[in-house]
């Protein structure tokens, strides 16, 4: 049975045996977790168009943690487009030009982040996947258009949708605004440690693991907020 393991980026991960996985997977900056841990570079990254906006503290931040790692493929998950008005959706790409994929690129460029393959299928892409993966659960999707699913719970529907491995396993995450590789300001600033992606993320990760029976975790948060099996 091949595995990935899929490291979120949350204080003192539960990493499983080394024999148990043969595929490294990375959301955000949990790649410097993975570099911390003299773990492999990761097979793939998924990444948050938000992180280069330089709208928070914490966006910066994980920028530059990503300075001096490598991944095989990035995957860019760009913002979903504004509801409102057709003129608000129409300027919307010149509100977050710093989101774009040609400047994404280049900061992370010049951070000194490098990969081998960009794809950027579009945020439709990401809920289609999501829908059929989780077999056209409308409760998720209600979730998912009410909060966007985490980058990490994305990584995840990439996992699955790649099809490359029979199992998923869920380590680093906790449904939390922690990070391991620094403090996130953000706590300060919202006056809690929970993320605002953390009821959606639950939903999303429980109907992807009952559709796919592909999907075990070392993290007891995330065993008993979704009833994801235990590796």
């Amino acid at each position: 049975m091949t595995a990935l393991l899929l490291l979120g980026s949350k204080p003192e991960p539960l990493l499983p045996p080394a024999e148990s996985w043969r595929g490294l997977a990375c959301a955000n900056a949990s790649g410097r977790s993975a570099r911390d841990l003299a773990l492999p570079d990761p097979d793939f990254t998924v990444i948050s168009a938000i992180v280069t906006s330089g709208r928070k503290p914490a966006n910066d931040l994980a920028v530059a943690n990503l300075a001096g790692l490598h991944t095989g493929a990035l995957y860019y998950l760009p913002r979903p487009v504004a509801g409102g008005t057709a003129l608000k959706r129409a300027f919307f790409p010149l509100k977050v030009w710093r989101c774009q994929p040609w400047f994404f690129r280049r900061r992370l460029r010049a951070a000194g982040y490098r990969w081998e393959r960009f794809h950027n299928p579009g945020y439709a892409w990401y809920l289609e996947e999501l829908r059929r993966l989780t077999r056209n659960d409308e409760a998720v999707m209600a979730a998912a258009a009410r909060k966007q699913p985490s980058t990490g719970a994305f990584a995840l529907v990439v996992a699955l949708s790649l099809g490359r491995w029979d199992r998923v396993i869920l380590s680093g995450f906790s449904f939390e605004l922690t990070h391991a590789y620094a403090h996130n300001p953000s706590i300060e600033e919202l006056g809690t440690t929970a993320s605002k992606h953390g009821d959606t993320d639950i939903k999303v990760m429980r109907s992807l693991a009952e559709a796919s029976g592909r999907v075990v975790t070392t993290e007891t948060a995330v065993a008993e907020s979704t009833g994801i099996a235990y590796l």
